[in-house]
């Protein structure tokens, strides 16, 4: 066994450890060596989405003391950032996951006891609301306790900044080194003052509910169709608290819950997993619309900052729209809207990730609207409004795996808003008289069918990140000269930042920040992706093809076309699925 395994282990049957952790430890020491090597091969780390992990001892698990160092090591970044400041604020929220309100308390505790005011939600809230609050505040920082959609076994910590958005580089890399100097638990506090704890919840709610409010481009619409039905499902977590109401706000009176799921469980009682990406994770909120009639089915994940959708089919049978497809349709009506109203003035911008459909930028030249693209993760988008927003005005972004965000109030992907807009677009497009698969189809018909496919493949554990490393590692040393019978004529690197044209010979600098990403374009127009996860234990490949068609008339045999495409280009992968 590495030595530095062992070494860090022992540290844990210390004394300032509680007694259940110094047992926990002890017996993986003596019975379950493979347990004690995830345990404690290395220390958690911020990615994409912050930290995140299964819960138990060691050092890469999610603890209390994982927690209590990591928030030490940000408490004393903070004060070297804003040295001198005796007002320093950091706010807290965390979902309805199991140990959830016990970090957050935690982190609280650690925070005031370095002298710095902790606003700690009183229950349960979603992140959006969270990265709403920093700013609403004049908080330096904020934290989020969540794992966003990951099975029960995880938790998580995310933290973010001023702007409102997570961290990005160089101060999550910094936040990192502060935390690797805290060579022992006892560096920490844990003591809190409960003077510096600061309770918080509904006064926040009304001003964040009251910002989405402002969003509505046709209320008057709404109204008319207030009464269309609607099933909502937090599945367990924290929507509960925010999206019923914002959707009544927005006009709405018929909204349907699922009852069994409005119980807020961190086991998650009624699905094997809570993410909305999984149509089973619907299947209790479909079968409550088609038992009472309903049009639209929408699904939050626990901490309510991604949404999945279903709509009613042309048969009457409901169909599930990936996260591609709800976001064009909200880039749309956004952009329609806008335009309708004489509200484009030349300064808007979108913003999509680098993983995300090309249909939101065909879609916003077509409104002579500026779209950026990002890394994969909000944070880069939160950035990009920052450093935009004397000069440009943000309307609207999104990224494949369910997360859309809609104005710049909030600096995070966030399920509420985005709720309250997907059920408005479901009354303009009646209004317009279609439902949301027939917009959904005139988008196809007017910009060229896109088709979007993401296979995730799993590597658990300590060797599965060596096999992901090694994947990526013969992508790049070894790049596939042709993918689905179509040669490969673009190569981009985002981790050594270059573009390089296979035909031609010529390289171009990608102007991003440097990301394990790899992309290949071939000359049919087929794009594929390959990105290990900042958050699981997983790499993701992503399928990107496109057909032109002249009517909805022609999808099925588009569809046909597609498929198969999809299929030649990861067969010629050659990866092990």
């Amino acid at each position: 066994m590495d030595f530095s395994v062992m070494e860090r282990a022992a540290q844990w049957l210390a004394p300032e450890f509680d007694q259940e952790t110094r047992q926990q430890v002890q017996w993986m020491i003596d019975h379950d060596k493979e347990s004690l090597v995830e345990s404690f091969y290395r220390s958690l780390e911020f990615g994409t989405g912050g930290m995140r992990g299964i819960m138990g001892p060691g050092t890469n698990r999610m603890n209390i003391y994982v927690i209590g160092m990591a928030t030490q090591g940000l408490c004393n970044h903070i004060k070297k950032n804003f040295p001198g400041r005796s007002d320093l604020k950091i706010a807290i929220a965390h979902d309805s996951r199991n140990n959830s309100r016990l970090f957050a308390e935690t982190t609280a505790k650690v925070i005031s006891a370095n002298g710095i005011h902790a606003y700690l939600f009183e229950s349960l809230r979603p992140t959006p609301e969270l990265s709403f609050s920093i700013r609403h505040l004049g908080c330096q920082s904020g934290i989020v306790v969540t794992a966003s959609h990951n099975p029960k076994e995880y938790n998580g910590y995310k933290v973010y900044w001023n702007d409102g958005g997570q961290v990005i580089a160089p101060h999550d890399e910094d936040i990192i080194k502060e935390v690797e100097k805290i060579q022992s638990i006892k560096e920490v506090p844990s003591n809190g003052n409960p003077e510096l704890i600061h309770s918080i919840g509904k006064e926040i709610d009304e001003a964040y509910l009251s910002c989405i409010g402002s969003l509505s481009l046709n209320p008057e619409i709404n109204r008319k169709y207030h009464d269309l039905k609607i099933v909502y499902t937090p599945i367990h977590g924290s929507g509960v608290m925010l999206v019923p109401a914002i959707l009544k706000r927005f006009g709405f009176t018929n909204i349907i819950n699922v009852p069994e799921q409005d119980i807020s469980d961190g086991n998650f009682p009624t699905v094997i997993s809570p993410n909305p990406e999984e149509k089973a994770a619907l299947n209790l909120a479909i079968e409550k619309a088609i038992a009472t009639g309903s049009e639209l089915v929408m699904a939050s994940d626990p901490d309510a900052d991604r949404v999945g959708i279903a709509i009613r089919n042309h048969d009457g049978s409901f169909k599930l729209l990936n996260g591609n497809q709800t976001g064009s349709i909200l880039i749309y009506y956004l952009l329609k809207n806008w335009s309708d109203k004489g509200k484009l003035k030349g300064n808007e911008f979108i913003a999509r990730t680098v993983v995300t459909t090309p249909l939101f930028e065909d879609i916003a030249d077509d409104f002579g609207v500026k779209t950026y693209v990002v890394l994969t993760g909000f944070k880069f988008i939160a950035d990009l409004i920052r450093r935009k927003e004397d000069s440009e005005v943000f309307i609207g972004g999104g990224e494949e795996s369910y997360g859309f965000m809609i104005g710049s109030f909030v600096r995070d992907k966030d399920a509420i808003s985005a709720c309250a807009m997907i059920a408005e677009v479901a009354a303009w497009a009646k209004e317009q008289g279609m439902t949301l698969l027939d917009l959904l189809e005139s988008l196809y018909v007017k910009y060229g069918y896109y088709k979007e496919h993401l296979i995730s493949i799993v590597r658990k554990g300590k060797t599965g990140v060596e096999q992901i490393n090694a994947m990526m590692e013969g992508f790049r040393s070894r790049p596939p000269k042709s993918l689905g019978g179509s040669e490969v004529v673009m190569l981009h690197d985002y981790l050594t930042g270059t573009s390089l044209n296979l035909l031609s010979g010529q390289k171009t600098d990608i102007a991003l920040p440097k990301s394990n990403v790899l992309q290949f374009v071939t000359a049919d127009g087929s794009i594929v992706s390959a990105r290990p996860s900042g958050t699981e234990p997983k790499i993701k490949f992503y399928f990107s093809v496109k057909t032109n068609i002249a009517s909805a008339t022609d999808l099925p045999a588009a569809e046909e076309l597609l498929n198969k495409k999809i299929t030649e280009l990861v067969n010629s992968l050659g990866i092990d699925l």
